[in-house]
């Protein structure tokens, strides 16, 4: 049975230019989308977060405007995220700081704006991706703002990801959700800085890229495709 470690920020709050402070979590559809592929597939599933502390949901993500008003959508989000075995898992995460790198076959992080306060400068994350990249037996993943994690492995001058082909939520997108102006940076922006080979797709639709054992979405909606990606690269 293949394994998938999924990794979640613990952040609650964002930090934005200004130095106020905005909600924020993991975006609800870029953990269930996946977890439902994999559990489908039968795949052995761990959680993680620094400290284990329990993550917290953007309710943003759960918001119909946040779902172009599919309330059934968003029901079904919140259903799956109450359910018992999910609820177990979340509330009772790994700590990230225990997990032994080269334990799981697949390791994927999931977006929201959380990435961006913790996961982006985690050095037990970059431990963990500087271990999983390389072995080319493993994949490592990451959807929408899940990629601010990708910056913790390596240095300014060595990153790990240099170089790679890879996608992440877009500056356009980002300027779209009203947020851009006044992020203290852009997620785009900074992986085509370190040095990514940086494309996207049309905002907001399904886009994923896939460089070797790397595995990338762009947006919410890539959170589907991109486990497909995984599993495909697991042979499940």
């Amino acid at each position: 049975m293949s394994s998938v470690l999924i990794v979640l920020s613990a952040a609650t709050r964002w930090t934005q230019a200004d130095g106020s402070q905005r909600p924020t979590g993991y975006w609800a559809e870029e953990f269930v989308e996946p977890h439902r592929a994999f559990t489908a597939a039968g795949l052995d599933i761990s959680l993680a977060t620094p400290g284990g502390r329990a993550p917290t949901v953007d309710e943003l993500s759960l918001a119909p405007e946040a779902n172009n008003g599919d309330t059934a959508k968003v029901a079904d989000l919140r259903a799956y995220l109450e359910s018992g075995s999910v609820q177990d898992l979340l509330t009772s995460p790994r700590r990230l700081e225990d997990v032994v790198p080269g334990d799981f076959d697949a390791v994927l992080i999931p977006g929201g704006h959380g990435p961006m306060q913790d996961l982006a400068v985690n050095e037990d994350l970059g431990r963990l991706l500087e271990t999983a990249l390389p072995d080319t037996s493993k994949v490592v993943a990451a959807v929408c703002h899940g990629q601010a994690g990708l910056l913790s492995a390596g240095s300014a001058e060595s990153w790990l990801f240099e170089g790679r082909s890879l996608t992440a939520f877009s500056d356009e997108e980002e300027t779209m959700t009203g947020l851009a102006a006044n992020a203290a940076w852009l997620l785009e922006s900074r992986l085509r800085a370190a040095g990514a080979d940086y494309s996207k797709g049309p905002a907001w639709s399904p886009h994923v890229v896939v460089d070797g054992n790397l595995v990338t979405g762009q947006n919410p909606a890539s959170a589907g495709p991109a486990a497909e990606a995984v599993l495909k690269l697991l042979a499940v």
